[in-house]
């Protein structure tokens, strides 16, 4: 009895091997790829709770993106799948999307001061323009012709 309970136990020991890395796929998308890939399913993930130009929310946008890249999403999850089944390499894709994503909003983020600092700027001028206008309607009134400036002298 003791002799079978260690042979089950070995057995169920020896068969709980690792299956976690799966083999590649015949249509695998290529990592640089599958890196840009995956930063655009961040950025439509997020803008599904956005408002859109047409003033409409929880608009899917996975379907724009496997159009642009060309792919099915049976193809993307088998490409995922292998990719997350070797975690290092699937840690740094992740990496570098992220990084990709904060030069992205770095970069909207500077367009966006810019904007701001020129439509201050044009704020101000028009602001000193409105106060010369408002200067000069003051000055007016002093220098309006009176009737006797009208008056035909003899």
């Amino acid at each position: 009895m003791k002799n079978l309970s260690y042979f089950l136990v070995s057995i169920f020991l020896v068969s709980c091997t690792s299956n976690t890395i799966f083999k590649e796929p015949k249509d695998l998308i290529p990592r640089d790829t599958m890196t840009l890939l995956l930063g655009d399913m961040m950025i439509a993930s997020s803008a599904k709770f956005v408002k859109n130009k047409n003033e409409q929310k929880k608009v899917n946008y996975m379907a724009f993106i496997y159009d642009k890249y060309k792919i099915d999403s049976l193809r993307f999850q088998n490409s995922n799948l292998f990719y997350t089944s070797k975690i290092d390499l699937y840690e740094e894709m992740i990496t570098d999307v992220k990084k990709d994503l904060q030069e992205k909003k770095d970069f909207y983020n500077k367009m966006s001061s810019r904007k701001d600092s020129i439509r201050r700027d044009s704020i101000k001028k028009v602001g000193k323009k409105l106060k010369e206008l408002d200067s000069i309607k003051e000055i007016e009134p002093i220098l309006e012709p009176t009737k006797a400036d009208f008056e035909i002298k003899n």
